[in-house]
């Protein structure tokens, strides 16, 4: 029977090994998210050497990996090196990024730089040249390149008011969301769709100004009795 300090490892390659799986539907090459789930599992600190013996790697592979999970702000360098085992000075360590939500913003914000920031100007450009002529195919290209444009410029603006968050608001957003049941959920789709852009905007910039108490105030007074027979809601 295997021991327990065996059965954790073995249970940390096989979490590596799947986390690597969908590190690849996130846009992170599979041996670099392997990288990461397996520190994720350990904590670290842990050497170049250790995690290419862990994961079975070559010692090209495992340094690449190590860089670009640094690259991505996955990982970071522990303060001191660490000795793995094996002769020679201390080699330099990696550990994981403390907060979950602190390496997924990261990771959001870093798609946004490298994936869709680069492609804003190509469409830009191809809608300006697409509205030079009067042509009915023209016409028609040039309002279908427009209308690509507009959301990949608002799908961008959500990305980047998203990753703008401290994580632990971020978290904050994820858990309340979380505890809504499917009835509100609905209800509140339902809502913003009748809303106007503006005024969601004016809505949301508004509570903005208000401090946490003023807020708290706010949602009590609302949920209220006396203010639901005010405003005619049953």
């Amino acid at each position: 029977m295997p021991s327990t300090t065996e059965t954790a490892e073995q249970i940390r390659r096989e979490f590596a090994r799947a986390w690597g799986e969908i590190g690849a539907a996130w846009g992170i090459a599979p041996s670099t998210a392997a990288v990461q789930g397996y520190l994720l599992t350990h904590g670290g600190p842990l050497t170049e050497p250790e995690v290419r013996r862990a994961l079975g790697m070559s010692h090209r592979a495992a340094s690449l990996a190590l860089a670009q999970c640094e690259a991505w702000g996955l990982l970071q360098r522990a303060e001191a090196p660490r000795r793995s085992g094996q002769r020679g000075p201390a080699a330099a360590a990696w550990v994981t990024v403390g907060d979950h939500w602190a390496w997924f913003r990261r990771v959001a914000a870093a798609r946004k730089e490298r994936e869709t920031d680069p492609v804003v100007p190509v469409i830009e450009r191809c809608v300006e040249l697409s509205a030079t002529g009067d042509d009915a195919e023209l016409v028609e290209l040039h309002r279908r390149l427009a209308g690509l444009l507009e959301f990949v410029r608002r799908f961008d603006r959500g990305v980047e008011v998203f990753v703008t968050g401290e994580p632990e608001a971020i978290a904050r957003v994820f858990e309340g969301l979380g505890e809504l049941e499917g009835e509100t959920v609905r209800r509140l789709w339902s809502l913003i769709g009748e809303l106007e852009p503006t005024e969601l905007a004016g809505a949301l910039t508004a509570l903005a100004k208000l401090p946490p108490a003023a807020t708290r105030r706010l949602i009590a007074v609302a949920d209220s009795a006396a203010m639901r027979r005010l405003l005619g809601i049953r």
